[in-house]
């Protein structure tokens, strides 16, 4: 699909990337001064929202720069002008509500490194679209680096082919656990009643015939109650990678076993019980890495990202950063 909208001007940004053709992000820009406002980034978003989309799906990455965002409210306007429904985010980061759909993104310590990840792959129903604006770039450090999930798989079928596929045939199983209540301190710290929506253990058990279902059996989970109020969640068994239609039957590295694999409250490792060897995990870490992609945020940047093509994570760095985030189906 050739660019080609009125509306929009193409623009470059430091770690950019081409990926297989495609610019990584796609930064678009004000096609002239008098065009940064609100109202009229909102009616190019509604004119051109087929278009828009066929590009995301290209790109993977999309980062629209230099318009007049300026809070939540503004960013919540550009999330629903695109008609997207609304998916709540379920998992172990603490996040607040702040504005209608939108979301704080990982509340804990800016001087942890958020591993790389889909949003939500642990779930049976993860967002198509994951948008992300930022309100207070950091000083320094503090993006968020993501990863073309195709070439990890294409990668690591490389180097270890005899593994991908028996991780694949098998299938995965995760395992977390959760304190009763939220954990700023830590970057998985949410509790598990502010994850179900329930102090009530056999609610949070208990699967709801409804739109709005965020109980353990509906999201594909078993739950082990543990001595100290917190809960111990197992999930498999899950693929290893995922091909999703319009994206060029690309295999895409649809996993976190990098990032749960023989970590202190989470574990990764085949459904059947067989162990993800060592040298195995160390080297998709290696690879992830090398893939990365990372541009430094810019007051009122909104990126939008394919959580079906790309992992992303965040760098550690100086306070203050305020990214909001709001998750679509």
């Amino acid at each position: 699909m050739e660019f080609s909208c009125k509306d929009f001007k193409v623009g470059k940004c430091q770690g950019q990337k081409l990926v297989d053709g495609e610019s990584m992000p796609l930064v678009l820009q004000p096609p002239k001064a008098d065009k940064a406002d609100m109202e009229s980034l909102l009616l190019a978003l509604k004119t051109n929202k087929d278009w828009f989309e066929q590009l995301i799906i290209k790109n993977s990455a999309v980062l629209l720069r230099g318009f007049d965002v300026k809070n939540a409210q503004d960013f919540n306007d550009i999330v629903e002008a695109f008609g997207w429904d609304d998916i709540r985010y379920v998992g172990p980061a603490p996040r607040t509500h702040v504005h209608k759909r939108v979301w704080t993104a990982n509340e804990g310590p800016l001087s942890e490194f958020i591993y790389y990840h889909h949003e939500m792959v642990l779930i049976k129903e993860s967002p198509k679209t994951l948008l992300l604006f930022c309100e207070v770039p950091p000083p320094e450090g503090g993006e968020t680096p993501f990863v073309p999930s195709f070439r990890v798989t294409e990668r690591m079928l490389e180097e270890f082919p005899e593994a991908v596929e028996e991780m694949e045939a098998k299938g995965l199983q995760y395992s977390f656990t959760a304190l009763s209540k939220n954990d700023t301190s830590s970057m998985r710290g949410r509790g598990w009643e502010d994850t179900f929506g329930t102090s009530d253990r056999k609610e949070a058990e208990r699967s709801q015939k409804c739109k709005k279902c965020y109980r353990a059996e509906a999201l594909g989970m078993d739950l082990e109650w543990l001595p100290n109020g917190g809960v111990k969640a197992v999930l498999g068994p899950r693929s290893l990678t995922r091909v999703f239609d319009r994206r060029k039957g690309r295999r895409m590295w649809f996993n976190t076993v990098v990032g749960m694999h023989g970590k202190e409250i989470s574990s990764a490792s085949m459904a059947d019980g067989t162990e993800i060897p060592e040298n195995v995990v160390k080297r998709c870490g290696e690879i992830i890495e090398e893939e990365s992609i990372q541009f430094k945020w810019e007051k009122g940047d909104v990126a939008i990202f394919d959580n079906m093509a790309l992992l992303h994570g965040r760098r550690p760095s100086k306070p203050p950063r305020r990214v909001l985030v709001a998750t679509c189906k």
